[in-house]
């Protein structure tokens, strides 16, 4: 099991974000996210934000850091780490797998991610077995999207899909960005689509639209 850092609710939770962090930062990253997304004192859901395991990193001259998959160059949709997206999809897996233990099924679960947490939570939510109440990727695109039609979930065929990114940003293409969710639209997934004119980062609206959208997704 992945070691996470997480967020209780002040009441028992009944509805859980997965939130996994991009390359080489760590499961504190986004924990600052969570007063400002506005749900209110009395909300009831469980934030987990998983590390990623160490690894080394092509592309940046092999060295360790935290990381859901190798990036194997510049061009970071080329020469996809298959071995390691999936390994990655499996440990997330098993933290969809813990909260139904703790009483949070599928139903009530958000994965999200940013960059190759975005990556991960996109290739994962949309093979999981169990209908999810959404996903979220913010800076990302979608790996190994020729296997999407073989592999794609039924339970998820009309899960909620929440999509950002920056119009200036330097690391995932905003044409990367675009052209996944085009080949998701295709493949008759609903995307909310978001632009923001900013780099590779998060800025105040749009995490008052992710708080918005929590909101409609986590309802009790």
């Amino acid at each position: 099991m992945l070691d996470c850092i997480e967020l209780e609710p002040d009441q028992p939770a009944t509805a859980s974000v997965i939130w996994l962090h991009g390359l080489g930062a760590d499961g504190n990253d986004f924990v600052p996210i969570v007063d400002e997304l506005g749900l209110g004192t009395d909300h009831r859901v469980r934030f987990v934000f998983p590390n990623a395991p160490v690894r080394p990193v092509t592309v940046n001259n092999g060295m360790p850091m935290r990381a859901w998959y190798d990036i194997k160059g510049m061009a970071i949709a080329d020469k996809q780490d298959d071995t390691g997206i999936r390994e990655s999809a499996g440990q997330i897996e098993a933290l969809i797998a813990r909260e139904a233990e703790r009483g949070v099924t599928a139903e009530h679960v958000v994965l999200a991610g940013f960059s190759q947490g975005g990556a991960v939570a996109l290739h994962t939510g949309l093979r999981h077995d169990r209908p999810l109440a959404g996903v979220m990727a913010l800076s990302t695109y979608l790996p190994l999207a020729e296997t999407l039609e073989a592999e794609a979930s039924p339970a998820n065929r009309n899960v909620s899909i929440f999509m950002a990114h920056g119009n200036a940003d330097p690391v995932v293409p905003i044409s990367l960005g675009q052209a996944s969710r085009e080949r998701l639209e295709t493949a008759g997934y609903a995307v909310a689509w978001h632009e923001y004119p900013m780099q590779h980062q998060v800025c105040l609206p749009q995490i008052a639209e992710i708080g918005r959208w929590l909101k409609q997704r986590l309802a009790d």
